[in-house]
């Protein structure tokens, strides 16, 4: 039972990446659910990780830029891809005053193989009920859906990524990140 239920996760992954590339981007509200607001404050959560003292809150991170990226499954090709774009990036954010969190329903554990794995350098967040992705509008069935949000320092969500390439996604980011932080300056 849990290998099918493994593979199917690993199949809905796999089809959900590939939405992007066939030029079609289902509505976040038909299966994810509602999106907060731009320009309003993000939902506020405490999730374990395998990083740190072992809980992360968005709050632990006021006065910094928040890239909040939900992902669908560790391992999963471009769940990989899309933490390997990321940290390869890591610097350009580091300078910019922002912090990368990647949230998935995998356990703990399963973070930490990942982490390890790739040489992820930033949190991943365990959000193995569902209930932060449920809050972001980012929830389908027992999976993340790939999408991004831009924080800013006052915890006010500035940008929302529903159709995500994982290919292109950080340079995405990056540029858009760059537009918002010299608007503030």
């Amino acid at each position: 039972m849990i290998a099918r239920r493994n593979f199917l996760s690993a199949v809905l992954a796999f089809c959900l990446a590939l939405l992007p590339w066939l030029n079609f981007a289902p509505t976040a509200s038909a299966l994810g659910g509602k999106l907060p607001p731009l320009n309003q404050p993000a939902p506020e959560f405490t999730l374990p990780t395998n990083t740190g003292d072992g809980e992360v809150s968005l709050s632990d991170y006021r006065g910094k830029w928040v890239v909040l990226y939900f992902y669908p499954k560790d391992f999963t090709s471009g769940c990989t891809l899309e933490a390997r774009r990321f940290q390869e990036d890591l610097p350009k954010y580091m300078e910019k005053n922002t912090q990368i969190l990647g949230v998935s329903a995998d356990s703990v554990d399963s973070h930490a193989e990942f982490c390890d794995s790739e040489g992820l350098k930033f949190p991943l967040l365990a959000d193995t009920d569902g209930e932060v992705s449920k809050a972001y509008g980012s929830w389908i069935g027992y999976l993340s859906m790939r999408h991004t949000f831009i924080i800013d320092p006052e915890g006010i969500i500035r940008e929302e990524y529903t159709g995500v390439n994982p290919a292109i996604h950080s340079s995405e980011v990056l540029a858009r990140l760059d537009e918002l932080q010299s608007a503030n300056s």
